[in-house]
């Protein structure tokens, strides 16, 4: 793979073997992300489980105190008038029920979270084939199940976001911007793996946090040293 010039110099400024610590990670990142644009900093955590076990397909949301640096499309379905004007007042995109299931089963998919009242989903779970591929699938762990639609939509526009490991036992999620101030994505970051530490499952052998990195939309990986990262609460 043909990587740009940009990248190569970017690369030069990393240390492949080495594994930094938050701060210096950051640092990092933001020394190498010289994109035209606002580059998107991600985190990918490979952890010691086994999803196949219940217990160990680790999923969950964690509120980053900074937010993600970019507007979350919200649309919330509910067949209540007042949860709707509820939903409206804490500032969702979108609000409805029969018209909005009727887009999404067309293949619409214009919003990046569904925020669901309990009552509607059992039309909304039919849509599992068309949303479930997506990720957008509502669900009562993740908060996106619930009454209080208002709070929902609040938390998530403030930067509330939702993880889940994949067959592989690995995590993604996006933590930031590159143009956030560096305590800002150290605070981020931090969060992000203490929410992690918190799940860790009694039945997990051995080390639970095998790797972890963080790195921008076009610009190169940086390890985090695993130990800093597991002893973050």
């Amino acid at each position: 793979m043909k990587h740009s010039k940009r990248f190569t110099e970017a690369t030069k400024l990393i240390d492949k073997s080495k594994e930094y610590s938050v701060d210096e990670a950051v640092e990092k990142i933001k020394s190498t992300s010289k994109a035209k644009f606002d580059e998107t900093v991600d985190i990918a955590v490979r952890l010691g489980v086994d999803p196949r076990h219940a217990d160990q397909a680790i999923r969950g949301t964690v509120s980053l105190p900074h937010g993600i640096g970019k507007t979350v499309r919200v649309l919330v379905l509910s067949k209540q008038a007042q949860k709707q004007e509820e939903a409206k007042q804490a500032g969702a995109d979108h609000v409805g029920f029969d018209d909005y299931v009727k887009k999404l089963q067309e293949g619409w998919a214009d919003i990046d979270v569904i925020v669901a009242t309990p009552d509607s989903m059992a039309d909304v779970g039919k849509l599992g084939k068309v949303l479930g591929p997506k990720g957008l699938m509502p669900n009562p762990k993740s908060g996106t199940v619930t009454m209080d639609v208002a709070k929902a939509v609040t938390e998530i526009k403030a930067g509330k976001i939702e993880f889940r490991v994949d067959k592989a036992g690995n995590l993604h999620s996006v933590v930031g911007k590159a143009s956030f101030d560096k305590q800002k994505l150290v605070d981020n970051v931090n969060t992000f793996l203490a929410a992690i530490n918190r799940l860790k499952p009694a039945s997990a052998k051995g080390q639970y946090i095998k790797t972890v990195a963080i790195s921008s939309t076009m610009g190169p990986s940086v390890k985090i040293d695993k130990t800093v990262a597991a002893a973050v609460h």
